[in-house]
């Protein structure tokens, strides 16, 4: 039996009731979040990596936010958004989650905010905004990682897309800068990256110290 074929009989179904109700939000909205295995694969992450901040890049709805302050219970989650529609569902669904006191949302545009009025450093970044700049996310807030840090940015696979098989000229050069982003990461000789076939494709990079 093919690996793949065959995790997809043995992977985590999400069933808790109220992550299914912010699924079904974000579908009914049309809002993109993180794929469930994306998010499990997040929450290892701040175990193994024994994470205390993380800063977030793309709120949306406050999904994956609340998924992952229900890792620990002293985690600390500092999420950036520009959306203002969003934003109140996010601090709505923040709020009934019971996680306002640990997960602190800000209304910005992260391509232009400063990251210095940010109260950092971050043990985690998690970016999960435009996906046409993702290599300017990476540079303008690696300096908010702490020593050691990891950088972990969502949907680099882009659905599987090749840009070879995309008629629309928008859309293939949307996946031509994603795959620029992919190919960046691997040339950062003071980062260690791999990408894994998680949920849309997500990418870690481990700063080495």
């Amino acid at each position: 039996m093919k690996a793949e074929p065959y995790l997809h009989t043995v992977r985590a179904k999400e069933t808790d009731a109220f992550s299914l109700s912010l699924r079904a939000q974000a579908e009914a909205a049309d809002i993109p979040i993180i794929a469930y295995d994306g998010l499990c694969f997040l929450q290892q992450i701040i175990l193994m990596r024994g994470v205390n901040r993380i800063l977030e890049l793309g709120t949306a709805i406050g999904y994956s936010a609340i998924g992952m302050a229900r890792v620990r219970h002293d985690l600390e989650i500092v999420t950036i958004e520009r959306d203002a529609e969003r934003l109140d569902s996010a601090r709505q669904n923040i709020d009934a989650a019971g996680f306002s006191s640990r997960i602190t949302v800000i209304e910005a545009d992260a391509r232009t905010l400063d990251p210095n009025t940010l109260k950092g450093p971050f043990d985690m970044i998690f970016i999960d905004a435009s996906k046409s700049q993702g290599i300017h996310y990476f540079e303008r807030y690696e300096s908010c990682l702490a020593p050691g840090g990891i950088i972990v940015t969502d949907n680099v696979l882009f659905h599987g897309f090749h840009e070879m098989t995309i008629r629309s000229r928008n859309l293939r050069q949307l996946t031509q800068k994603i795959d620029r982003f992919n190919r960046y990461l691997l040339t950062r000789k003071d980062y260690h990256t791999m990408i894994y076939p998680v949920g849309d494709g997500m990418s870690v990079s481990i700063q080495l110290r």
